[in-house]
């Protein structure tokens, strides 16, 4: 990633690796800051490939992703000499790629990754077929094991968001970055709800048409609220309050046509990273050709003079956003490819079926994660035992 310079265009850095000679503290922080996208884009992929992976393929594909993969994209779009740089002193197309908060440079490329792992890898056992390999008539849904941590979790990344979000301005004090981080949080909040509000009840119709019966799927209210905040975090501090509210209606349903389009494709994701982060890291980069707001966009980059297209833009931001995206799914598919086919090959990527009936807790590592065995018999003996003999009899009124 290292390597700042404005008269330059490349997509790779060349200074600065393992932070040799850094010692300045807005370095070392804006390497934390990296640090923390990077790590993200790495628990994407987790989560899709959840119970059928080996540990050691986590740790190979994350090093390969936050090493080599992730540093190329970022470098090629946010750094100064990024070849798609909005802040390079010759941007693509007049404008250079606008993605504030990285629905491409981190989402896409985390998203992206996960397709391709989940591909390679294969669905769980019982997914798609049975015992013998024959279709299903349905595919099997594995219900969550709590669905109060789900909202806990859903929560917990929806407030972290803001760091995210409003957190790239990196600065508060200078003038116009106090309104760009507001805005952050504002488009933020609103794309989230609205996702999820649109995620759920276009659920709810859609199973009520099917069945006839109304309900209401929390799995797609949270994953709705996600999709919200993936889709707004490119255009978050360029988009008007009611851009980010038609952002995240979108977003939900962008999120459910990916989770039903991998299901018809017999992609097996876990926990629906894929339609969160690839889908709608789609749609919050093509968001911002659409949306963009002159004035926020003079606040938040500069005045080159390209807008969104619904504000009268001459379609030159959207085609930069559309070339960022392919960059992206182009570098991550070249690399990552070949990659987890290799460890494929070389039996480090899938455990074994057994393994993976018993559950990964227990045969890799070290015990169930929640000890649900209750107390023996001999316990539960003793203590009827010892309850019979503590009870008192009252006698009888003569």
């Amino acid at each position: 990633y290292g390597g700042q310079d404005d008269t330059k265009k490349g997509f790779i850095g060349n200074q600065d690796f393992f932070l040799a000679g850094m010692t300045d503290g807005a370095d070392l922080i804006g390497w934390f800051f990296q640090f923390a996208f990077a790590a993200t884009a790495a628990t994407i992929v987790a989560g899709t490939v959840a119970e059928r992976c080996k540990f050691e393929a986590y740790l190979c594909y994350s090093l390969m992703l936050t090493g080599f993969v992730y540093p190329v994209i970022v470098h090629s779009i946010w750094s100064t000499s990024g070849f798609l740089s909005a802040f390079n002193g010759d941007p693509a197309f007049g404008c250079g790629m606008h993605d504030f908060a990285g629905s491409g440079v981190v989402h896409m490329t985390g998203g992206i990754t996960a397709l391709i792992a989940a591909k390679i890898l294969g669905p769980r056992i019982g997914r798609f077929y049975d015992a013998d390999g024959n279709e299903l008539p349905e595919p099997h849904d594995f219900p969550p094991h709590s669905v109060a941590l789900q909202v806990l979790g859903t929560f917990i990344l929806w407030v972290g968001w803001y760091g995210f979000n409003p957190g790239s301005t990196l600065g508060i004090s200078p003038a116009g970055y106090s309104d760009v981080c507001a805005l952050a949080a504002v488009t933020t909040t609103i794309a989230a709800a609205s996702g999820s509000v649109s995620a759920m009840f276009t659920d709810m119709f859609m199973h009520r048409r099917q069945t006839g019966e109304t309900a209401y799927d929390i799995t797609m209210c949270m994953n709705g609220a996600l999709s919200g905040l993936v889709g707004i975090t490119a255009g978050c501090s360029v988009v008007a309050p009611w851009g980010a509210f038609v952002i995240g209606i979108i977003a939900g349903w962008a999120y459910i046509f990916w989770s039903n389009l991998l299901v018809k494709l017999k992609i097996d994701d876990a926990v629906d990273a894929i339609p969160v982060h690839f889908g709608n890291g789609i749609w919050g980069c093509i968001a911002v050709g659409l949306f963009a707001e002159p004035s926020r966009v003079e606040t938040a980059y500069s005045a080159h003079g390209h807008y969104g297209v619904l504000y009268g833009g001459d379609g030159k931001l959207l085609l930069v956003q559309i070339c960022g995206i392919l960059w992206i799914i182009g570098w991550v598919s070249a690399i990552m490819t070949p990659y987890f086919h290799l460890l494929n090959m070389l039996g480090l990527f899938r455990v074994d079926a057994l393994d993976e009936e018993v559950g990964l807790d227990i045969s890799h590592h070290k015990g169930a994660a929640y000890d649900l065995s209750g107390p023996t018999d001999d316990a539960k003996e003793a203590f009827e035992l010892s309850t019979s003999q503590r009870k008192v009899e009252v006698p009888e009124p003569a």
